[in-house]
């Protein structure tokens, strides 16, 4: 999926920096053992991390697999280590592990057990959030990097998905590039990429035609007036203000009720889809927009 620049020169949203899609063949899950822990155990400082403690003597092939595809569908905001006791002694000794499957987080360099023994994947996941959240807070807010199968890329080659989108975006017909997004989604609701290439989409043609002397008037002229703040955010985020821009519709959030504030919420997780999910500002924006809303 590519990202159109908005034709005719009045904007320019180079400035926006939508996370990319994940390369194929990518895994955001690595093995480590006594000689490599350490090492691991430093990107901690960057972003979370996930330690699966288990024994190949005594493998769990479907929790294991469970824990995975957390991790890849987190694509990034975590990255999955997997100890296996039996092979990695020093470390097993060093924390103590009396029984595995155990999963412990890392923040920083401090571990803090999750849960013991196999569960579901939403109790699982549960768990992890509150570790991410936690993460955030803390402002540890790195992407974790994928690790790549070199023949999963190499087979895969330009996702046909995209095509009609693509198309249409080359040729600055947005609205119909939204459609085709649209058709995407309502296949496939949880298509992440698909609904970061809407969100971009949708913006373009909101910011057609857009003139910036007169929304930033309106805009100035009535802080509650929710569509006129609206419009300016898009401005900003198209000249790179991230931060203003969602810091404008969290405060129109503030100040409004019902309908209007329902309209700012709504936009705003829009805006922050184009983004991109792991966005620091967005992740600061997010805490905001929950205190505006509670």
């Amino acid at each position: 999926m590519s990202s159109m620049p908005l034709r005719g020169g009045a904007i320019d949203l180079s400035a926006l920096k939508p996370t990319p899609p994940p390369p194929p063949g990518a895994s955001w899950v690595v093995e480590a053992d006594d000689q490599s822990f350490e090492s691991v155990l430093g990107l901690s400082m960057q972003h979370p991390l996930v330690l699966e403690f288990w024994s190949s003597r005594a493998p769990d092939p479907q929790f294991a697999a469970t824990l995975t595809a957390l991790a890849n569908q987190a694509a990034g905001s975590y990255l999955l280590v997997r100890i296996d006791v039996d092979r990695a002694p020093t470390i097993a000794q060093a924390l103590q592990i009396q029984s595995v499957p155990l999963v412990v987080g890392v923040l920083g360099g401090q571990l803090a057990p999750l849960f013991q023994g196999t569960t579901d994947a939403a109790t699982a996941k549960a768990a992890i959030d509150q570790l991410l959240q936690v993460a955030a807070t803390n402002g540890v807010t790195g992407k974790a990097q994928p690790v790549v199968d070199p023949n999963a890329a190499q087979a895969a080659g330009p996702d046909p998905r995209f095509d009609a989108a693509d198309a249409a975006l080359e040729r600055g017909d947005f609205a119909a590039a939204v459609a085709e997004f649209d058709k995407l989604l309502e296949a496939n609701p949880a298509d992440t990429e698909a609904a970061a290439g809407r969100a971009q989409a949708a913006l373009m043609v909101r910011l057609g035609g857009a003139n910036p002397a007169e929304v930033q008037a309106k805009a100035d002229a009535d802080p509650a007036d929710v569509d006129a703040q609206l419009a300016m955010a898009d401005l900003e985020l198209a000249s790179g203000n991230v931060a203003p821009a969602f810091a404008r519709i969290i405060e129109a959030i503030r100040l409004t009720a019902g309908d209007d504030r329902e309209r700012g919420r709504k936009r705003l997780l829009e805006l922050f889809e184009t983004v991109g999910a792991s966005d620091p500002t967005v992740l600061k924006a997010r805490r905001d927009l929950t205190s505006a809303l509670f």
